[in-house]
């Protein structure tokens, strides 16, 4: 089937089941086309709660379908491509977190999004890249545990030096390949340009940028200021948005390891046969499910 068919046949669908498809921003450019709506995980989370659709085809990874489904309990969740998982995510289980927290009593858990359903579950309150910073400083204990990402939970630790942050050793295998010397060698090639990286990138990557934001932050940041040349230090998929947002101004990946595969499985054929046979449908236990509503609801009232 060509691409405008299979793009037909989407849009059909879609008015027939009453279905939206909600897409990651390191999706294919393909896939964000598509879309009705494109965001970072925060953005994403909030269409899932509040949409009036009856099916949600999810074009991102595995957490983010199960947070989708724990958000609209009632719709029906559809995951593209089921073995579309995050490497980061898995890095820590519900046994390891009980563990964790064993070694460190009555400290409250903050939880990365970026997580299972279960590690949810056993977490005081889920974050964003967009708001980790808000949901830290709005906890009264002056120390805090985080899962998964060391990264992003080292950022927090420099931007609130008042919280004692305890991060778990997770990281985003995509973000954590970048080397302060590439930031280094693009300041020498590049010039002034402005260097724009995620807070999954390590500390030294951070330490060394003009702006540390989650992908939302990032395009807003280039939205609102005049400059015409950006380097971009995430995954690769945000390219599309901001060269379609912004078509005067040119943009350079700060290095080519930041791809996730994962996040790259997901072809408009998949999305076809997805909505099409209502195949790959994501179910969270109801136990575990009400357990992790409420540290993603806590985090949704607060944004």
């Amino acid at each position: 089937m060509k691409e405008q068919v299979i793009i037909k046949e989407i849009e059909k669908l879609k008015k027939e089941k009453n279905a939206i498809i909600l897409a990651h921003n390191y999706q294919i450019p393909d896939v964000q086309e598509i879309a009705d709506y494109v965001g970072d995980s925060l953005g994403l989370s909030k269409k899932a709660a509040d949409t009036d659709a009856n099916i949600i085809v999810f074009c991102g990874v595995h957490f983010m379908a199960e947070s989708a489904k724990i958000l609209s309990p009632n719709k029906k969740v559809l995951l593209p491509v089921l073995d579309a998982g995050c490497p980061m995510a898995d890095m820590i289980d519900a046994d390891m977190l009980r563990t964790f927290k064993e070694d460190y009593p009555d400290i409250p858990v903050v939880c990365y999004v970026n997580s299972s359903a279960e590690v949810k579950s056993e977490s005081d309150i889920c974050c964003t890249s967009s708001n980790a910073l808000k949901v830290v400083k709005s906890l009264k204990e002056n120390k805090v545990l985080f899962v998964p990402d060391q990264n992003l939970g080292n950022y927090i630790s420099k931007m609130l030096p008042e919280k004692d942050i305890i991060p778990w050793e997770g990281f985003c295998i995509a973000h954590h390949r970048v080397r302060h010397n590439e930031v280094d060698m693009v300041r020498k090639r590049r010039g002034e340009i402005k260097i724009l990286v995620h807070p999954e990138c390590n500390p030294a990557v951070v330490e060394k940028a003009d702006f540390v934001g989650s992908t939302s932050q990032i395009i807003e940041y280039v939205k609102s200021h005049d400059d015409k040349k950006f380097i971009i230090g995430t995954e690769m998929g945000i390219l599309h948005s901001l060269r379609k947002q912004n078509p005067d101004k040119e943009f350079h990946l700060l290095s080519p390891s930041l791809v996730c595969y994962n996040m790259k499985k997901t072809s408009l054929k998949e999305v076809y046969n997805s909505l099409k046979y209502e195949k790959n449908e994501i179910n969270v236990d109801n136990e575990i499910m009400d357990k992790a509503y409420k540290s993603l609801k806590k985090m949704l009232s607060l944004s």
